[in-house]
């Protein structure tokens, strides 16, 4: 009787354990966005930092795309979650809770607290799940014109694509361990207009992005929590997200 006692305690408190989300403590700036329903391709952005442990609105608020099949849960900071799962060319957006990476962009150089990474014509983000170079932006100098052949995306889209998405952007750290076939190279970055979903990215308005950029720090090690409204209002207080009025 005790055994079966025991085990139903352990896998009570296992189940606590992955329903709750790990918020770095040492993280003091979030990007939060909120959809209205798991398959929309828009969403509202706002940002927040956290000042004696709680997290207070900052200025920034916008509408953004983002999938254009919606969200689905991805690999994040948070444990993994019950529902449909992020898989590599699904056009949804990971859901969830995600570090914040570098910025990276055309520019040489822009106005930002985070680290910044020009890119340049050799320069691909690999998305086939079968290479060694899976989820990650490669230099084709360093891995051989081979590693990049198939549908590998050119980070200088001006260059290879004809338009300005990835002028300004930032890397989500979606998917840490390059999981094959668990969805590759999602990014912040620049819309081609409001409405327009992505393949699995966040877009925003050029000023907007402008704004972000200059208010993220690195050293606030910042995280981007990404949900649709029912599963924000249910995961808000477990999590410890910031409060919004809706």
């Amino acid at each position: 009787m005790h055994k079966y006692v025991w085990t139903f305690v352990l896998g009570f408190l296992l189940g606590a354990l992955h329903a709750v989300a790990k918020v770095p403590a040492n993280s003091t700036q979030m990007v939060l966005t909120i959809s209205d329903g798991w398959d929309l391709s828009t969403g509202q952005l706002y940002t927040f930092n956290r000042v004696d442990g709680r997290w207070q609105r900052h200025s920034i608020q916008a509408r953004v795309n983002i999938g254009r099949a919606g969200l689905a849960w991805g690999l994040g900071l948070h444990a993994p979650q019950e529902g449909v799962q992020k898989r590599e060319g699904d056009g949804r957006a990971p859901a969830g809770i995600f570090r914040l990476g570098d910025a990276f962009g055309y520019l040489s150089s822009v106005e930002t607290g985070l680290a910044y990474r020009p890119m340049h014509v050799n320069q691909y983000c690999i998305d086939m799940p079968a290479s060694p170079y899976y989820n990650q932006t490669v230099d084709v100098g360093e891995v051989g014109i081979e590693a990049v052949r198939g549908s590998s995306e050119g980070m200088r889209r001006d260059i290879h694509y004809g338009d300005n998405q990835y002028r300004k952007g930032i890397f989500i750290n979606h998917n840490p361990d390059n999981m094959a076939g668990a969805g590759s190279c999602i990014f912040m970055h620049l819309w081609k207009k409001d409405g327009a979903p992505t393949a699995g990215c966040t877009s925003l308005s050029e000023p907007v992005m402008d704004q972000l950029l200059s208010w993220l720090n690195r050293e606030a090690r910042p995280v981007y929590v990404v949900l649709p409204l029912s599963e924000y209002l249910r995961k808000r207080d477990l999590w410890s997200l910031p409060q919004l009025d809706y």
